[in-house]
């Protein structure tokens, strides 16, 4: 994996996540992993295709989701992990994905997106690539969101 392609993706959080009403992230670490992401509680998978190829993982916890969902919803709050804070949470990981296709269409890059999948459940195994994949730790108030990212350019 290319380590430039995190970028794109660290950068579409960046811009994001203020835009919707968050603090300003903070990236913490960004370091490499083996093969499986193991989930915190609540992963959102979209795919990359066309130009590039591979998956970003959303992994965060049901608590976070909830902080995420009730920030989304203008401070509502949100006491139990629904459909709504679901739907929240996936679309949230589809405006993401979908500005850093957009910052990998600016690096000439022809990407398109695939629809965000959620899984629910601790220690679920997601595997994500054959080798490594990049994983970036970012803070959102007080709260952690890890991006697995394992997508490779089409030649």
């Amino acid at each position: 994996m290319d380590a430039k392609l995190v970028n794109p993706i660290i950068d579409a959080f960046m811009e994001v996540m203020p835009q919707m009403g968050f603090p300003l992230p903070r990236r913490l670490r960004v370091y490499l992993q083996d093969k499986n992401v193991i989930s915190n509680g609540v992963t959102v998978t979209v795919g990359f295709t066309r130009q590039m190829r591979g998956n970003v993982i959303y992994n965060m916890t049901e608590e976070t989701a909830k902080y995420i969902a009730s920030t989304m919803m203008m401070g509502v709050p949100v006491t139990k992990f629904g459909e709504l804070v679901q739907s929240a949470i996936r679309e949230m990981c589809n405006m993401l994905t979908a500005r850093a296709a957009t910052n990998f269409t600016q690096m000439g890059l022809d990407v398109d997106i695939t629809t965000p999948q959620l899984m629910l459940g601790a220690d679920i195994t997601t595997k994500i690539s054959d080798g490594n994949y990049l994983n970036v730790e970012m803070e959102l108030g007080e709260h952690r969101i890890d991006i697995a990212l394992s997508v490779d350019r089409e030649v």
